[in-house]
């Protein structure tokens, strides 16, 4: 049973995912989102249920007021549900969505390259809301 709060559900071995999990918790202060690793079986069930393949992480979820959205388009979900100065980092949402996926698919292909593989436990404020 999935709580009533937004998720994110991010792949904890990306740099990137798992640095954009660490930076939304961090600014979060109202703690609206929850977290889940794409690698649970939470997160793989959340894969399969927008119809994604949880065997193929090349996209983050997040689940903002119970509409998913994936690559560029959750990007800028979770920026605009932060609020504040926060909202101008939403400016993806302007994007063409082809335009906007292409982009995003180009860093998720080379994810690994920039990064190790092996990310940053997450700090004990993150795994109170971290479901697993």
């Amino acid at each position: 049973m999935l709580p009533t709060k937004d998720i994110i559900v991010f792949d904890v071995t990306c740099i990137f995912c798992s640095g954009f999990a660490r930076f939304m918790h961090k600014r979060d202060t109202a703690g609206q989102f929850m977290f889940v690793t794409a690698q649970s079986e939470t997160g793989r069930a959340l894969y399969r249920k927008y119809s994604l393949d949880p065997d193929d992480m090349t996209t983050n979820i997040v689940i903002v007021d119970g509409i998913a959205h994936t690559k560029m388009r959750a990007f800028a979900a979770a920026m605009h549900a932060l609020g504040g100065v926060w909202r101008l980092a939403a400016w993806p949402a302007l994007l063409p969505r082809p335009m906007a996926d292409w982009i995003y698919d180009r860093i998720a292909r080379n994810r690994y390259a920039f990064g190790k593989r092996s990310c940053p436990t997450p700090p004990p404020a993150m795994k109170a809301r971290l479901i697993e």
